[in-house]
């Protein structure tokens, strides 16, 4: 890279910067505030408890997502490394909330990937290919939006992206190769620790290793170096957290299962896959219609070689593998990100080497400019709600504070969604998952409910009241 670039990606990184920040202090109740919650609780609990990476605890104690009671609100999925960071950034240096913390955290490792991405970009296209990538990923609204929420996704990404230039540079040279392998599979680990579906950018190093060894791949040591660096730290996290399945959640409906209003649906490689997917995600809330463009026309585009495609190649790879949860779960795309938003700046920079007894170079970039600026609207037209959250659910929170002691384990009906849970900081459970005298056998202290017909329920069977309104009912078990 050159000065020019240095300067030009430093102009991008803030502007991505200052758009990421926007809404950053509300409260944690937008979109997806379900997962979000879990992410801070366990966040949370590390800055009041201290951080023990082994033993990450959130606020849903019942046994409604793993089957089995969960009295400590174990939270065994992926390794805390994202939650480390910002509950240390909280409990070191209290100057914000823990929330802003979360989502500055996230925002920061986004700026990585741009940053990964404008140089891949660069040395397999051109300089307009590099800044039209780093453009999307900074200002499209789908790509702004989830690298600013509380979810491990962003960091695991930028943790890949950072793993593959390792490796990218390591393949093509022979001084410091072994620091350069090492630092790409630590990078591996750290991003499959973080979040285990980023393990299908691994397509796109076995492509490294094969262009760069060819048939001596087998018989050189590095891959094999690079791999078992990478694998076997999530070997022994995945063979670790197996002693507790009253904290790992149900998970294989993701590939092939939605849930709706009727209960489970399967999806896999339905008609709906492919018109949610491609249509309502990719097309209009990714790309903002417009953009699909340009995402076409890097697809088809040449290059030096198939690098760009094979990243290109492991996202989709991943989208096909788990297509339920893709389908289920906007945030599910956030792997997918990095894929997109590189092939589709590469696609700009193809549409601009068309050559001039084809199109006028003097209408060819106003016209690249106001698709690249109708697909932005478009898409910010989609992501705008997702800002949004329910008003009264902080009010809700703030009154279970009022009535209720810190330690009081609380029920709220409302369906699994650990959103009130959090705000509320109360430990329990998300939803009436068994009769309110069980409940009570279990440990629970207090019922929150909207539902009017268990309402008149609890009267009848005599409990008290505590607190009745135009928000909610509370009932003491």
């Amino acid at each position: 890279m050159k000065k020019n670039d240095y300067i030009i990606l430093a102009i991008i990184l803030v502007i991505a910067l200052g758009l990421r920040l926007y809404k950053i202090n509300t409260p944690l109740a937008d979109l997806h505030s379900w997962r979000q919650v879990d992410t801070a609780a366990v966040a949370r609990n590390f800055s009041r408890e201290g951080i023990n990476l082994l033993k990450p605890t959130y606020d849903d104690i019942s046994s409604i997502q793993t089957g089995y009671e969960n009295p400590e609100g174990l939270r065994m999925v992926e390794l805390p490394i994202y939650n480390a960071i910002f509950a240390s950034l909280y409990r070191y240096l209290p100057i914000t909330s823990l929330e802003i913390y979360g989502r500055l955290t996230s925002a920061v490792f986004s700026l990585i990937t741009i940053a990964v991405l404008y140089y891949f970009a660069l040395k397999e296209k051109n300089r307009i290919a590099a800044i039209a990538t780093a453009l999307i990923f900074a200002l499209f609204p789908y790509f702004v939006f989830f690298s600013r929420v509380i979810l491990p996704e962003t960091t695991a990404v930028s943790f890949m992206m950072l793993s593959l230039l390792f490796l990218y540079h390591a393949v093509q040279r022979k001084d410091r190769a072994i620091i350069l392998f090492t630092l790409g599979g630590i990078f591996f680990a750290l991003s499959i620790l973080t979040k285990p579906t980023t393990i299908f950018y691994g397509l796109t190093a076995v492509y490294l290793f094969l262009v760069s060894y060819k048939f001596d791949v087998f018989k050189n040591w590095k891959p094999y170096y690079y791999f078992i660096l990478a694998l076997l730290p999530f070997v022994a996290w995945r063979v670790y957290i197996t002693q507790f399945p009253e904290g790992i959640p149900a998970s294989t409906w993701l590939f092939t299962t939605v849930n709706t209003f009727e209960g489970p649906r399967e999806i896999f490689f339905r008609p709906a896959f492919f018109r949610w997917m491609f249509m309502e995600r990719i097309g209009l809330a990714i790309l903002g219609i417009y953009g699909v463009f340009f995402f076409v026309a890097g697809f088809v585009g040449r290059y030096k070689r198939l690098f760009i495609h094979s990243i290109f190649f492991s996202g989709f790879v991943y989208l096909f593998t788990f297509q339920g949860g893709n389908v289920q779960h906007e945030y599910y795309q956030t792997v997918l990100l990095p894929a997109i938003a590189l092939i589709s700046g590469v696609g700009i920079a193809q549409i601009l080497e068309l050559p001039n007894k084809y199109i006028h170079k003097v209408l060819l970039y106003p016209t690249i400019a106001v698709v690249f600026l109708f697909g932005a609207f478009f898409s910010y037209y989609k992501v705008k709600d997702y800002y949004n959250y329910p008003n009264d659910l902080p009010r809700i929170a703030e009154l279970i504070k009022i009535f209720t002691e810190p330690d009081d384990r609380i029920v709220t009906d409302r369906l699994g969604d650990t959103t009130l849970l959090y705000l509320a900081d109360r430990k329990g459970a998300p939803a009436v998952y068994k009769p309110p005298n069980e409940l009570k056998e279990l440990g629970y202290e207090y019922l929150v409910t909207t539902n009017p017909d268990l309402i008149q329920t609890l009267k009848e069977e005599g409990y008290v009241i505590v607190v009745e309104n135009e928000l909610f009912t509370m009932v003491e078990l």
